[in-house]
């Protein structure tokens, strides 16, 4: 029985892995991220046809949708113009996957050498190259007019991040309704045990530029994206700071395995539907 009072789990696919969870995801009409645009080979090559087949998947979906940005090899924080010119065209292929299958989100790493995540990468002052957040401005800006045309949110995702305050600044140095944080939970724990904040600690940081979190479980010592409820993730403690926050964030399942499982278990703790 759907409770009106709590959010509906989302889910993270691809398109084959949609044809097999299709009926799932249109019965509760649930938030849904393609994560085809994430593939360099899928961008470089047929990414109509997969929108095209993800067109007819989702016939009568009405929930929110959005896909994940390409990373393999790219930093929103390069400093190189050459490497910038390669990032912003991948991240503008991805834009152009996203407006064919009307995708209101897109989720982009955050620069994962720089933010305080490695103490032996020199700052970019030291560079001569202008602060951090300059260097992610040059990169976003590139793309923002094409995403606010569009209507898709680019929510930026903590990756080795330790400090929530930190990717907040890059953030809100957008001024941009479409600019928004994401959490990744099970990023958050493995770094919580390197001196980070907690997930619940990223949630109430975020405050209401929170617009995406994807879920995972985990032991804190890897990155394991296993379905809720297999690792040691302190569920309680995340939905006391969300429902704390308020707002409406997408909450998307983010597994290698089984996302209805998960589903099930946070379902039967009535933390979503």
């Amino acid at each position: 029985m759907v409770n009106e009072g709590r959010p509906t789990v989302g889910v993270a696919l691809n398109a084959e892995r949609l044809k097999e969870y299709r009926d799932w995801v249109l019965d509760s009409q649930r938030d849904l991220e393609i994560q085809d645009s994430a593939n360099p080979f899928v961008l470089g090559n047929g990414w109509k046809d997969v929108a095209k087949e993800v067109n007819q998947l989702l016939d009568g979906h009405t929930g929110r949708l959005g896909i994940h940005a390409p990373f393999v090899d790219l930093t929103i924080g390069a400093v190189d113009p050459l490497i910038r010119s390669s990032v912003v065209e991948r991240l503008t292929q991805g834009l152009e996957f996203g407006a064919a299958i009307d995708a209101t989100h897109m989720v982009i790493h955050s620069p994962v050498r720089f933010l305080g995540a490695n103490p032996f990468e020199p700052s970019k002052p030291i560079l001569g190259s202008g602060s951090e957040v300059d260097a992610v401005k040059a990169t976003l800006d590139a793309i923002l007019p094409r995403a606010e045309q569009l209507g898709c949110m680019l929510v930026v995702e903590n990756i080795f991040d330790r400090n929530p305050t930190r990717l907040r600044d890059v953030v809100t140095s957008f001024d941009s309704d479409f600019v928004r944080m994401s959490i990744d939970i099970g990023h958050a724990y493995v770094m919580s045990k390197l001196g980070g904040a907690s997930p619940e600690q990223w949630v109430r940081e975020a405050g209401p530029l929170l617009a995406h979190l994807h879920l995972q479980d985990s032991d804190g010592d890897e990155d394991r994206h296993w379905t809720p409820g297999v690792g040691t993730m302190q569920w309680h403690a995340l939905f006391e700071a969300l429902n704390e926050q308020g707002g409406d964030p997408r909450l998307i399942i983010e597994t290698r395995d089984c996302p209805i499982q998960g589903a099930n278990f946070l379902s039967e703790r009535g933390y979503v539907n």
